[in-house]
């Protein structure tokens, strides 16, 4: 299979827009689905790890060694290559990527009083690590193409919703500091980081990434967590490398990482024996045992976004020629790891959305909805928004399929 049909096609094939009810549409999906997978009985998860012998060498080296928690030569590591592949002099391994976004929101400063802006498609994590800083998420809408942070309409929703008072930027409504702004990359397609970083710059406000599903894409030739001063990474078991769990804060700003440093190291002072801490830290350091079986991943990451992308080209080649359900390449600029496919259905509702999941799911397939908008969810009903009608339609047409490297058959 050729790459160029992810090379070449961005965002969507065509336009979805909502028709009539398509009753041939679930059976069309799954036919198109199977076109990929093959004829296997499955089931075929949404996103499996891939674990071999240098993932296994490395734990064992580790156990072996002693160094088994948060200090040793595994977490070193781990942390230069992050940097490496990231091209981000600054590292810091963590527990857990909504730690590592929590860790990095408060290195900035966000706190009580503070409200954040933040998508309203995303992960439920992106709202609770402003949550857990005492700030107040503020959600605003998603792009067409490529399910991020709109620029556009966080331009126009800002000019109505703030307002600058002796340089700093506030929300009208409720007179709180706009602190931080938090893009997404969601499924590891790129936002349109250079708009935004405008946008934030025009206020005055700090841009961070919440790259924690885009682990190797990158925007305009530069990675994904290099795109902003500080940014997050998230290592769950089902992201494109994973560490069983963990997170990892970047950032490009020296100071900045000191800080997130002694923050994110319960704010221990440095003494040879002593156990003094100077305010209230996290203690959200990854231990060695992760670190080694991610230091693995990490190697092994190339070899993991090229078939990942070969399983995207026979998705979208495959999707070409199906009514009502379009393919979600890349963004423009942008190069994606594709951790998860994504198609969009040419459907008005939830219930035909879910009727196509359930076909799938019947036949194997374990397909998953996009995520319930943030600011549906019961603790974030009374948080401030702009105008949500893209994430909204979203949420009724994004269905993620089987996305697992080990998915790219070996005879294509």
């Amino acid at each position: 299979m050729s790459m160029a049909v992810v090379e070449e096609q961005t965002g969507l094939a065509a336009a979805s827009q909502p028709s009539r009810q398509d009753s041939d549409l679930p059976a069309r999906v799954v036919e198109a689905v199977r076109a990929v997978l093959g004829d296997a009985e499955g089931p075929f998860p949404l996103h499996e790890p891939e674990i071999g012998p240098l993932e296994t060498e490395y734990v064992n080296d580790c156990v072996t060694s002693g160094w088994v928690s948060t200090v040793g030569p595994y977490v070193d590591r781990l942390e230069d290559a992050l940097g490496e592949a990231c091209a981000v002099p600054h590292v810091f391994a963590t527990s857990s990527g909504t730690a590592a976004l929590h860790l990095a929101l408060a290195a900035l400063g966000v706190g009580e009083g503070d409200e954040v802006i933040v998508p309203a498609l995303s992960f439920v994590a992106t709202a609770n690590a402003v949550t857990y800083t005492g700030a107040v998420p503020h959600f605003a809408d998603a792009d067409e193409w490529t399910l991020g942070l709109d620029p556009r309409a966080l331009r126009r929703h800002m000019d109505e919703a703030c307002v600058m008072e002796a340089g700093v930027c506030r929300a009208k409504a409720s007179g709180r500091r706009i602190a931080a702004i938090v893009v997404m990359h969601a499924f590891g397609h790129p936002a349109e980081m250079d708009a935004l970083q405008e946008v934030a710059d025009h206020w005055g406000v700090p841009l961070v990434e919440d790259a924690a599903e885009a682990l190797g894409s990158s925007y305009e030739g530069r990675p994904a967590g290099s795109l902003s001063r500080i940014a997050a990474l998230s290592f769950n078991g089902n992201k494109i490398a994973t560490a069983g769990g963990g997170g990892a804060v970047l950032t490009t700003d020296a100071d900045l990482a000191a800080r997130v440093r002694h923050l994110g190291s319960t704010a221990k002072l440095a003494h040879k024996w002593e156990y003094v801490h100077d305010e209230a830290g996290f203690n959200y350091r990854m231990p060695s045992l992760n670190a080694a079986l991610l230091l693995a991943q990490v190697e092994r990451l190339p070899d993991f976004i090229s078939r990942k992308r070969k399983l995207a080209a026979r998705y979208a080649a495959t999707f070409c020629s199906v009514p009502g359900a379009d393919f979600m390449g890349q963004p423009p600029g942008a190069r994606s790891n594709y951790w998860l496919n994504t198609i969009r259905l040419n459907v008005a509702s939830i219930e035909e959305r879910d009727g196509v999941l359930a076909a799938l799911i019947d036949d194997g397939i374990l397909a998953r909805p996009v995520w319930e908008p943030l600011h549906r969810l019961p603790m974030y009903t009374t948080c401030p928004t702009g105008d949500l009608s893209v994430s909204e339609r979203l949420a009724c047409q994004l269905i993620n399929l089987p996305s697992s490297a080990k998915l790219q058959r070996v005879d294509t």
